[in-house]
């Protein structure tokens, strides 16, 4: 198999109703998980995206951290936060978006998302700290369900 580029990633995100697409050489992969949860869940499994690209759905800027440390080069969202594309450009990664949002909402859309919250205020290259942040944050959210 090729390398899927980010425009097949985009394409395979729309068409097949994933959450997630990422992609680095010739591994791809794919989630409909909502949330941090895949890009936790590639970083304990020691994936590396370096050089790689990913689509996603929504990227609030807990997403943005994990990115960078997973080493994606190249992003597609369909909703991004400002408090992201801070991150994320901090982190040298190259965003394409189509709509950009001052924070990511909660699911209720009652307030804002509790890792976007939980990771607000942390330094754009503060990526062992949000990621520390970010587990507490799940493992608290895993337990209040």
């Amino acid at each position: 198999m090729n390398q899927l580029n980010l425009v097949g990633a985009v394409a395979l995100l729309q068409r097949e109703g994933y959450t997630l697409v990422a992609a680095v050489a010739d591994a791809v992969y794919t989630d409909r998980a909502r949330g941090v949860a895949p890009l936790l869940a590639l970083l304990d499994a020691g994936v590396s995206l370096a050089g790689g690209v990913a689509a996603d759905r929504v990227v609030g800027r807990a997403a943005a951290y994990l990115y960078c440390l997973l080493g994606v080069s190249e992003i597609y969202a369909l909703v991004v936060s400002d408090a992201a594309l801070e991150v994320l450009e901090a982190g040298g990664v190259a965003v394409a978006y189509e709509t950009r949002v001052p924070a990511i909402r909660n699911r209720a859309g009652d307030g804002f998302c509790p890792m976007e919250s939980a990771t607000r205020g942390l330094a754009p290259l503060a990526l062992g700290e949000a990621l520390a942040v970010i587990r507490e944050t799940k493992a608290r959210l895993t337990l209040g369900n």
